[in-house]
């Protein structure tokens, strides 16, 4: 079941103190206060989100979903994200934030950058991210390169694995399509620090991913996260965090319904942070690698036939980091960094022979908060980034909160953003070594009304422009800069209300026009509405329902001509029964009506499906 946000009990530690500068509701450190929740992605450092004028969407554990949900599937259900998917669970699916896909999208996983640079562009594949073991989840929106760099166009995923509660807990679910899933957590606390980890495991028969056979495409999985925090003196805090994914994909090639993907991710962060009596320092250092095998039909133009083909792609990324914070005042915080980065990518195919790239990056970066008055919160973020392939550029970032009245905020952002061309763009068998960033523009206006409790409204008015915009030229057979701007606008809405003891209803609307040169983005819903009912029907029984209608897409021209990219609704439901205090029996119903539509032109969706799960913690 998907509950609403609420406010969250947390614990101060001395780390906290000296990156929050919300008011703390008790003087004895060893206490538990009642803070304002704190998001991580806001800013530079953590903030409270009621601080912050960024627009911030967060789902804690209860939200993220069920143990063998698409991390997708939820975060499509948010104001201003969808997404399209070219089959079932581990197909290839875009993440899209205000109608911009996942190449302006910056994706964080404990402290890592995930995003693949052996991907035609520099992105995140959310095909395979499940939601087991991810205890929070935070979607930054608008460019916010001042702050994280290249691809954050759209906005920034931040997701954790290691901040939920601590004990043993272990999960196990199965159902449709021959689908079966097992995971087990557990996190340890004490004075000094924690260790915590994951692991899991998914397999699903599937259904075909292409609508013109019945071969089914299975997919299988295992992760694991881990990490662990040590206290190894009273100013010295030591940290170490990592991940390891692995995948078998079966996929409906170019005429190929037996071509098959595997994957393996290695992620690690190591970092070291030390709090002085002004200045808080953190250095950390981090790998990320990807190797990927796909074979399939490929065309082989010296032999002017299709054959199997094996494709291999490598992902290489070095960062290391600085960022140091200052509390110059009470109502002041200066921070600041640097970063250095490199990318490397690689590709050997029998079809296309083999091809590689690399770059580096290299940055400082700058944010001041202040609040002038109780009433009003403002920030600064300024970055400057070195790129081996593009040479200097600038970005910035103004946001400004003001309670303009008792339980009324207002949230307005001015943002600048850019996009490095990806290593394939660069340099792949269609690259173009002259191409230049993108760059962005972006402006946000927002609106909040608090009811009583957890109750709100919500309303977004947000403003995005590209210049430059990258992609593939038919007409030189190369990837170009595009003429003409991209922009995308709209408006979200969002709001929660408790209609009694047992009943809370939630909903959200987003009205999306992204265009590039007055033609209309594909596969981008204007309209987006989610509306739901969350019931609590006894002390031990709870459920939820949810509709989702989509409606005013364009598909892709070169989508079949009896496609099914349409408008659709989808209703949903879940249900929870707690056998005992530590012992959960689920049940979720996914398509109840069975809607039969694509997101991705002659590509199907799944149909009327269910999954009984028993979650146990100790």
């Amino acid at each position: 079941m998907r509950a609403r946000p609420t406010l969250r009990l947390l614990h101060l530690t001395t780390a906290a103190l000296a990156l929050t500068t919300s008011p703390m509701l008790a003087q004895d450190s060893d206490e538990i206060y009642l803070l304002d929740e704190i998001v991580v992605s806001g800013s530079l450092i953590p903030v409270a989100k009621s601080e912050t004028g960024a627009t911030v969407e967060t789902l804690d554990a209860d939200e993220t979903g069920a143990a063998a949900q698409s991390v997708s599937d939820v975060l499509a259900t948010l104001p201003g994200v969808s997404m399209s998917r070219s089959g079932g669970v581990g197909a290839t699916t875009t993440l899209r934030i205000r109608g911009l896909s996942s190449e302006y999208i910056g994706v964080r996983l404990n402290g890592i950058d995930i995003t693949d640079t052996s991907s035609t562009t520099t992105q995140y594949d959310f095909g395979g991210l499940l939601s087991y073991g991810v205890s929070s989840i935070e979607v930054l929106k608008g460019s916010q390169s001042a702050l994280y760099g290249s691809e954050a166009v759209a906005g920034v995923v931040s997701m954790d694995t290691l901040s939920g509660e601590p004990g043993l807990s272990t999960t196990v679910e199965a159902g449709s399509y021959g689908t079966y899933s097992a995971g087990i957590s557990d996190k340890i606390e004490s004075e000094k620090g924690s260790v915590a980890f994951t692991l899991s495991h998914y397999k699903t028969d599937g259904f075909s991913a292409s609508s013109d056979n019945d071969e089914d495409d299975g997919f299988e999985e295992t992760v694991l996260t881990f990490g662990l925090e040590q206290d190894v003196s009273d100013t010295v805090t030591l940290g170490l965090t990592g991940f390891y994914r692995t995948s078998d994909l079966d996929y409906d090639g170019y005429d190929d319904v037996y071509a098959t993907s595997e994957r393996e991710e290695k992620g690690l962060r190591a970092f070291a942070q030390i709090h002085g009596d002004v200045v808080t320092h953190e250095i950390s250092a981090s790998l990320f690698n990807v190797d990927r095998t796909n074979v399939a039909d490929t065309y082989v133009w010296g032999v002017g036939m299709f054959e199997k083909d094996e494709t291999d792609y490598t992902s290489r990324r070095k960062e290391l980091t600085y960022l140091g914070s200052a509390t110059l005042s009470s109502i002041t915080t200066l921070t600041f960094g640097a970063e250095y980065i490199e990318e490397k990518y690689s590709s050997v195919s029998g079809a296309y022979g083999a091809s590689d790239g690399k770059n580096h990056n290299t940055a400082v970066k700058a944010e001041w908060l202040h609040s002038p008055t109780a009433d009003l919160n403002l920030s600064a973020a300024l970055r400057y980034d070195d790129h081996s392939d593009f040479g200097d550029h600038i970005s910035g970032r103004l946001a400004a909160s003001w309670d303009v009245a008792p339980e009324w905020t207002a949230r307005a952002v001015l943002g600048t953003g850019f996009r490095a061309p990806s290593l394939y763009e660069l340099f792949g068998p269609y690259g173009n070594a002259d191409l230049k960033e993108e760059t962005s523009q972006s402006a946000e206006l927002g609106l909040e009304r608090r009811l009583s409790g957890d109750d709100f409204i919500k309303a977004t008015l947000f403003y995005t422009e590209i210049e430059d915009r990258i992609d593939y030229d038919f007409s030189t057979s190369t990837y170009s800069q595009v003429a003409g701007t991209t922009t995308s606008k709209g408006i979200e809405l969002s709001g929660h209300y408790t209609l009694s003891e047992t009943f809370s209803l939630f909903g959200s609307y987003t009205y999306t026009d992204a265009k590039t040169a007055g033609e209309r983005a594909v596969r981008v819903p204007r309209h987006d509405l989610v509306v739901g009912i969350d019931a609590l029907l006894t002390d031990r029984l709870s459920g939820q329902v949810t509709l989702q209608h989509v409606a005013d897409i364009i598909p892709s021209e070169y989508a079949p001509a009896d496609h099914k990219v349409d408008d659709y609704t989808l209703f949903n439901a879940s249900l929870s029964y707690d056998l005992t205090d530590t012992v959960q029996l689920y049940l979720r119903a996914d398509n109840l009506t069975d809607e039969d539509y694509e997101t991705v032109g002659g590509y199907n969706t799944p149909g009327r499906s269910a999954y009984l799960g028993l979650k146990a913690s100790f």
